[in-house]
């Protein structure tokens, strides 16, 4: 059967709404329009940088709008002026009006990074890693006023490694979320699809992430840190002080605790790893660090030409 094509017109901001956007592109329907957030500064130079969807859209010679109030009259004209079919929203950043919603003729449906109504919010992908999840998937659902709290079209679920980070986990999620956005989208071509509304009561939340989560608490579990570097990337990062020098952890392992050491103690400072003891039975094996103004490195690197005396102890930074 072929599929009718629909015209969309699509919200999206950052890397992670890139790959739905080139899946549009590159099928049957028409993205007739970008509503991406306004530029902004970037890198060390603060040159404004185009955002990455926009980048895509004029690659193709689709038309972008950064409008920056969105209720704005001459901004809802021209989304009307567009005449899309459905729009389609992925990591905009920001909530869109009932005003706005009720324009396209199909309405408005969003790729989600969690299988909802687990983490609804700004940061499913991060929240997920940080409270150690072992699987996580993509939600397709109509965007509705509350929060991520719209019916269901439908989900993928992934694995998350041991290891992965949340730049890993999100690179996944977008690749797996735009070839299920595009099957929705043509069914919806078609004809009603079916909704499941969500159980609001097994609803959980997944706040922005702020810097003050930055600093490492070695009281905690190894596996509690562990997840917490693996999640606070690429910002703000885990963040411990060793001997004056703030770091920033990208890549840790949990392992067994022999020594009856306080937390925070450095246990082994040698080969490729500085050795921690966390607030458990366990250490942490930090095997990837940088340095406050410096590049990231690996823990031999770090200590090359560095001496941790053994029972030295890491503090928040």
């Amino acid at each position: 059967m072929s599929v009718p094509p629909l015209r969309i017109v699509y919200f999206g901001t950052p890397a992670f709404a890139v790959p739905t956007l080139r899946s549009l592109i590159g099928s049957r329907h028409s993205v007739v329009g970008v509503v991406s957030q306004p530029d902004r500064p970037k890198g060390r130079g603060h040159q404004i940088a185009a955002t990455p969807t926009k980048e895509l859209a004029l690659q193709h010679d689709i038309p972008v709008l950064q409008p920056t109030k969105l209720r704005d009259p001459a901004f809802l004209q021209q989304i009307a002026d567009l005449r899309a079919d459905l729009g389609v929203v992925a990591a905009y950043g920001r909530i869109l009006p009932d005003s706005l919603l009720q324009i396209p003729r199909l309405g408005m449906i969003n790729v989600h990074a969690s299988l909802l109504p687990k983490y609804r919010g700004a940061a499913p992908i991060h929240r997920a890693v940080i409270n150690g999840e072992t699987d996580t998937g993509v939600t397709i659902m109509r965007v509705v006023q509350e929060l991520d709290a719209g019916p269901m079209l439908a989900t993928v679920t992934t694995a998350i490694a041991n290891d992965a980070t949340s730049v890993d986990v999100e690179r996944d999620l977008a690749e797996a979320g735009a070839r299920l956005l595009v099957e929705v989208v043509d069914r919806m071509s078609l004809g009603p699809v079916t909704e499941t509304p969500q159980d609001d009561a097994q609803a959980t939340f997944a706040p922005k992430l702020a810097k003050t989560e930055s600093a490492i608490d070695w009281r905690l579990p190894g596996a509690r840190i562990h997840n917490l570097v693996r999640g606070l990337q690429p910002w703000p990062m885990a963040s411990t002080v060793i001997e004056e020098t703030r770091c920033l952890l990208h890549r840790t392992a949990v392992a067994p605790d022999p020594c009856d050491s306080g937390p925070g103690a450095v246990l082994a400072a040698d080969g490729d790893a500085i050795v921690v003891a966390a607030g458990d039975d366990t250490a942490l094996k930090i095997l990837e660090l940088q340095p406050e103004g410096k590049r990231a490195m690996t823990a031999r690197e770090f200590l090359s030409g560095r001496r941790i005396a053994p029972a030295t102890v890491l503090r928040s930074a």
